[in-house]
């Protein structure tokens, strides 16, 4: 080969190089969160199901009755209740999340599971019984820290049962994020008549995220409400993952709630900041749990808070505001 191929030949590989490394530039430069920084905020609070008892998560099955392993108690708060949500508002929460489960009366009873024999002195389906006899249960006879040697919230939970319009009334001016637990597109339909009945300025503070079908229901009936499902997330986080290094969010990412497991966050497009900045500006929340995602893990101990990304202004999900909220306060 002459020299003058030769020449031409490093020229062109040059200018490919050159072509390559001016693309990647431009990617960094375009989803760099570090060059993007934060907007200086700190990271909003939501407290899940108010102030509630915590328990290990090794082990936890879809049928495992969690109350019955709970930590040693460091507070008597039964989660779901208007006090264990009002003690998470005064504890520095910026939104509360409550579970939706609908009565044989057609009510919208706030608990968390479909059956009664965990938690409470009950039996049987949550939807099997009115209103009236749910609220005569006791909320905390299921939990244990010590395997039933002692049942420390045991009588405290008695008529403790709210509806969702209780809530709603309660806490008249605050955001809340209600959990249709059950798929049940007749549950979503349900909850859509009671929404629809409130001001829009109220509607405009709650939103609503679940089960794929119940939530798919809800969000045809009142589509101006932030709605979110399993379905909905992995249609936006999919669709971003391919057109995110533009800049562009797609349609699916937009008026939406977004809950990140901590560890995949980096997987996207401008995390962290950048990505929180994306999603803010389409009225997108992005809520970044613990853990890696099966379960609702919070960030409940001081020491989970070194996994959150610096500068973090996104929401956290936490079951024990009382214990994170003083050390991310100035």
């Amino acid at each position: 080969m002459s020299f003058l191929k030769r020449a031409r030949r490093s020229r062109r590989l040059w200018a490919v190089l050159g072509v390559v490394l001016l693309a990647v530039t431009g990617l960094y430069v375009v989803n760099s969160s570090t060059l993007r920084g934060s907007d200086g905020g700190r990271p909003l609070l939501l407290a899940h199901r108010g102030i509630a008892q915590t328990f290990p998560l090794d082990g936890v099955q879809n049928d495992t009755c969690t109350a019955t392993r709970i930590h040693r108690p460091e507070h008597t708060y039964v989660e779901n209740t208007i006090a264990s949500m009002r003690a998470a508002f005064a504890a520095g929460a910026d939104m509360l999340e409550f579970d939706v489960q609908v009565t044989a009366d057609n009510q919208l009873a706030v608990f968390h599971d479909s059956t009664l024999e965990c938690r409470t002195d009950g039996t049987g389906r949550v939807r099997d019984h009115t209103l009236a006899e749910l609220r005569r249960l006791d909320l905390g006879y299921g939990y244990t820290a010590d395997g039933g040697a002692t049942y420390p919230l045991r009588g405290r939970g008695v008529g403790l049962l709210p509806t969702v319009e209780e809530v709603v009334a309660a806490f008249p001016d605050r955001e809340l994020l209600v959990d249709l637990k059950n798929g049940d597109p007749a549950e979503g339909e349900r909850l859509a008549v009671y929404l629809g009945t409130l001001p829009a300025e109220r509607l405009a503070t709650i939103g609503v995220y679940g089960g794929d079908g119940s939530v798919e229901a809800l969000a045809k009936r009142l589509p101006q409400v932030r709605a979110a499902s399993k379905k909905t997330m992995q249609d936006c986080l999919v669709r971003y993952l391919a057109t995110g290094w533009t800049g562009y969010v797609p349609g699916a990412c937009r008026h939406t709630e977004l809950h990140l497991p901590q560890r995949y966050g980096r997987l996207l497009w401008g995390w962290p900041n950048l990505f929180v900045d994306r999603m803010r500006e389409v009225d997108t929340r992005v809520v970044l749990v613990a853990g890696d995602g099966p379960w609702s893990e919070g960030f409940d101990r001081l020491g989970d808070l070194d996994a959150v990304p610096a500068d973090w202004s996104g929401w956290l999900w936490t079951n024990r505001t009382d214990v994170i909220a003083p050390s991310l306060r100035p």
